[in-house]
């Protein structure tokens, strides 16, 4: 069995810690702090990736309870990821402005992990792929990604498999399309969540998927609040439209109907 030689050796701090390369010319401080936070965030995408495709496998072989710690170290991991954003945000805008222009037309919307992430959650979209064409690798996993369940789909198999009146249209469909709400899957919920007791498990799945949304719509939240802070409304390095696309995105729903579910609950009305 090999074996590491020693802390570093382990972790392979030579190649890590030498991955720090400013672009600014003379080296501007706060470059560092921007290239930091983003390759960390790239780590802990990696992890959320690892662990989502680990929850979704579990799902597949109708283990649910596996996914339980999975999905809480999935929402720890995101929270890791929302308070990056607070170290980010004490970047002024003229401290961002004197290294903006060495990013060229690089963008955190370019990355191939957080997209890898949207797809694995059922944000899907074919167009986003064309971004991607050029690095082969990269395109072909997220291609695969686009063309197969997301986990809200794969948990919406499980639950048919269980007998709970999923409809056909969406156990078996074209995944590459996006997903669309249906009234019959919030009834199906509905039946869950006013029957905790009775379908346990089911009821814990549902509110393990509603922590990952929540957690990934404050990020979204976190990151345009940032962005706003440190540029305004100028245009994204990467030609999206910047604060006013970021806000747009913070209103997009992975799962719809366990937040509709909400709404249709029944009141229980205590007995006298």
């Amino acid at each position: 069995m090999k074996r590491a030689d020693d802390y570093a050796d382990y972790l392979q701090l030579d190649k890590l810690l030498s991955a720090q390369q400013t672009f600014s010319e003379p080296p501007h401080h706060d470059e560092m702090l921007f290239i930091i936070q983003h390759q960390t965030s790239e780590l802990w995408m990696k992890l959320v990736i690892h662990e989502m495709r680990a929850a979704m496998a579990f799902i597949r072989d109708d283990q649910l309870e596996a996914c339980f710690k999975i999905m809480s170290r999935i929402k720890h991991i995101q929270t890791q990821l929302l308070n990056q954003w607070s170290v980010l945000a004490t970047l002024t805008p003229s401290e961002y402005a004197q290294f903006r222009h060495v990013l060229g037309s690089a963008s955190g919307f370019q990355s191939p992990q957080y997209r890898m992430i949207e797809f694995l959650m059922g944000n899907k979209s074919e167009r986003m792929l064309k971004m991607h064409e050029g690095k082969p690798t990269e395109h072909a996993e997220l291609e695969a990604a686009l063309n197969a369940p997301s986990i809200y789909d794969e948990f919406l198999r499980y639950l048919s498999r269980k007998g709970m009146p999923i409809p056909a249209s969406h156990t078996e469909r074209d995944w590459s399309k996006p997903y669309e709400q249906s009234d019959e899957i919030t009834a199906a919920f509905c039946t869950i969540y006013e029957n905790p007791q009775k379908h346990w498990d089911d009821y814990e799945m549902c509110e393990k998927l509603v922590d990952i949304e929540e957690a990934f719509t404050l990020w979204r939240f976190r990151h345009m609040k940032t962005v706003e802070r440190v540029i305004g409304y100028k245009q994204g390095t990467g030609g999206t439209a910047g604060v006013s696309y970021l806000q747009r995105i913070v209103a997009q729903q992975f799962f719809p109907e366990l937040w509709h579910v909400r709404t249709n609950i029944k009141d229980v009305t205590p007995h006298e």
